[in-house]
C-alpha cells in the first residue's frame, strides 16, 4: 500500500498546507512555481490588513505588465 509522503502518521499535511486538493491532484506542490503561488495565496487571511495588501500587490504584479502591453499596442 502506497502512503502519501506528505501525510504524517498524525494525519496532518504539513508540506502541502495551503494547497487545495484539486491542485494537488494536478501535481502542484510547493516545489513547483505554480504550486508555490497557489500555496502562498492559500495561506493569506482576508482578515489581516497586511495579507490583503500582499494580495493586491500580487494582483497588480500580474496585471501591470498586461495593462502596459495593451496600452503600448493601442498607442
Amino acid at each position: 500500500m502506497d502512503e502519501d509522503p506528505y501525510v504524517e502518521t498524525t494525519g496532518h499535511v504539513h508540506s502541502m498546507r495551503g494547497i487545495p486538493d484539486d491542485a494537488r491532484m494536478l501535481g502542484l506542490d510547493r516545489n513547483t512555481e505554480e504550486g508555490a503561488m497557489v500555496a502562498m495565496a492559500g495561506s493569506l487571511s482576508p482578515t489581516k490588513l497586511s495579507h490583503r495588501v500582499v494580495a493586491w500587490l500580487v494582483l497588480l504584479s500580474f496585471l501591470g505588465p498586461m495593462l502596459f502591453g495593451a496600452v503600448h499596442n493601442v498607442f
